[in-house]
């Protein structure tokens, strides 16, 4: 039998190591799935305008006027790495270092790095949970979450890597086995700041690991002078983080600078803290006050409160969080039956919290999250993504997922193929394609002029054309889901400015709408078909794949404008 275990031990690990392996491979290829906008517009967007001056289009959420997200993270992490390929384009060391490749798999490919520290958490963790270490580590691998999710560039995913931090900081143990003196105060307070900076929804995550925490405090400490300095220790860093956040978004989106301090009545220390107050920027109070307006919400999209728990949950975790509730509705059943036989009275609470009930504490870690994002009626599946770590350590233990391995598999085979390859997947080729296509050579002096027209596609993200802001030849218009009248108004508006013999106008559209430009009114002379495409919002219609049409349909298609119509 100890063989057998070695063996399956062995296996398990060459298996991680694969997948880890198909992790790193497939950011560097890379995956051409697009998940959401806010994988490009929350970061790599906003800094490719920043730090290499390209054309790009600014979210709301960075407007100076009245901004909702730190600019912190994503100079930490876009911001470094455009900053890196910059700085060797300068020094000559790579002549052709910015380009449509490296500008989306270079912040991709260090969001891929941190990605491991969901593995080493596991590592930490499963002993101290008392979960199966390998088993819990290819369950974290070979999930597709991790695999696509935890490679893009997402405020979610670095939500996700610091709440893996946060559990490893409050499950802590001796090498005896007994529960070590908890003595992480600063980085807790640190990591829940930085949490909260980069969403707010952090606090619903951080909620039961410093509940965990508090708990294990009280009960070490004899003094209640030590208890109050592990507490203070938290606030004090917590405070200083909060400050570092406020002074860098400050910096950044108001007009204050270095110069302008220094010229405000040198020495005069008062006056330029008041010039920070004036304009002081929290980003996650505006954020609060933007997301708790329901009419704001519903902009963009209202979902039943259920929908975490019934539909993004599974879309997700697949059969591992069906587990969970069923697990979930069966721990409640034991504590409710508990208290109505008034057996343990103040034990009750405690014993949902400490390591000895292990099970318990992983489903309060997964589900009070889960409850409080469902209290708002935006709900988006890349909202759960940080729940990965305690399901996973949760579905280890016990050998609970092992007879359901064989769906686990085909689950997340089959969602790796649908958002890393199908979801949307034409529309990053089309760029990288378009982006060639502008910086070839012309064929004459003049400069050629493009306009690309993108409809009932997401939101095409401008810096992977790699156009400077100088550059004034290249207009992106983007057309979201304008019906038929207003996209054909729009194409023969711009075929009857088709004067210059170096005008180019493309149209993009996915296949499923390839019929309705068909109707209006113009030809083309070129047209290019990227393979895959899925458009969730414009789906193909079942008889029509059936049809024989089913490559035209699952495609994206760059329609160039015939000029002598």
């Amino acid at each position: 039998r100890g063989e057998v275990r070695r063996g399956a031990a062995m296996g398990a690990r060459a298996l991680w190591a694969l997948l880890a392996a198909l992790r790193a491979g497939w950011c560097l290829l890379p995956q051409s799935g697009y998940l959401h906008p806010d994988e490009f517009f929350q970061a790599p967007e906003v800094m490719a305008g920043d730090i290499l001056n390209l054309q790009v289009f600014y979210p709301w959420e960075f407007l100076s006027s009245f901004p909702c997200r730190t600019v912190v993270f994503p100079l930490m992490t876009s911001g470094v790495t455009y900053w890196a390929i910059k700085s060797l384009q300068q020094l000559d060391i790579c002549s052709s270092c910015i380009n449509s490749y490296t500008l989306l798999v270079s912040p991709r490919l260090l969001f891929t790095i941190f990605s491991f520290i969901l593995d080493y958490s596991v590592y930490r963790l499963a002993p101290f949970w008392e979960a199966d270490l390998w088993k819990a580590l290819v369950l974290l691998a070979g999930s597709y979450v991790t695999l696509v999710f935890y490679t893009r560039t997402f405020t979610n995913t670095l939500e996700g890597l610091l709440f893996a931090l946060l559990m490893v900081l409050v499950s802590s143990r001796k090498s005896n086995g007994s529960s070590v003196e908890p003595t992480s105060s600063p980085l807790i307070g640190v990591i829940t700041t930085a949490g909260f900076f980069n969403r707010p929804t952090f606090l619903a995550f951080a909620l039961m690991p410093l509940l965990y925490w508090a708990g294990l405090v009280v009960d070490s400490q004899r003094s209640m002078k030590t208890v109050i300095n592990h507490f203070l220790k938290l606030i004090l860093c917590a405070c200083f983080t909060a400050i570092v956040f406020i002074t860098a978004d400050t910096f950044y989106f108001t007009s204050v600078s270095l110069d302008n301090l220094y010229s405000i009545n040198k020495g005069s220390l008062f006056d330029v803290i008041a010039q920070l107050h004036e304009k002081m920027v929290v980003t996650p109070l505006n954020f609060l006050s933007y997301n708790l307006n329901p009419h704001n919400l519903a902009l963009h999209g209202s979902h039943p409160r259920v929908t975490h728990f019934t539909v993004n949950g599974i879309m997700l975790f697949g059969i591992l969080h069906v587990l969970a509730i069923g697990a979930g509705f069966k721990m409640l059943k034991k504590y409710v039956h508990q208290l109505i036989r008034v057996k343990s009275r103040y034990r009750g609470l405690p014993g949902l919290l400490v390591h000895s009930e292990g099970n318990s504490t992983l489903l309060l870690f997964y589900f009070v999250p889960l409850a409080f994002l469902s209290l708002f009626s935006h709900q988006e599946p890349r909202f759960l993504i940080p729940l990965i770590l305690p399901l996973v350590l949760f579905s280890a233990s016990q050998g609970r997922a092992v007879k359901w391995k064989h769906l686990i598999i085909i689950f997340n085979f089959l969602g790796a193929f649908l958002f890393g390859c199908l979801h949307q997947g034409g529309l990053i080729p089309c760029l990288f394609h378009l982006e060639q296509l502008i910086h070839s050579p012309a064929p004459t002096n003049h400069p050629r002029h493009y306009t690309l027209l993108f409809a009932h596609t997401y939101m095409p993200p401008r810096f992977l054309l790699n156009i400077k802001k100088t550059d004034v030849h290249v207009q992106v218009i983007d057309m979201a889901g304008s019906g038929e009248e207003t996209l054909c108004q729009t194409i023969e508006q711009q075929a009857s400015n088709f004067t210059c013999n170096d005008c180019h106008i493309f149209v993009i559209i996915p296949g499923t709408v390839r019929a309705t430009i068909a109707k209006c009114g113009v030809s083309f002379k070129n047209e290019t078909v990227i393979f895959p495409h899925v458009s969730m919002e414009d789906p193909p219609l079942m008889s029509i794949l059936s049809s024989g049409n089913w490559g035209s349909q699952l495609g994206l298609h760059i329609l160039q404008l015939d000029r002598d119509q």
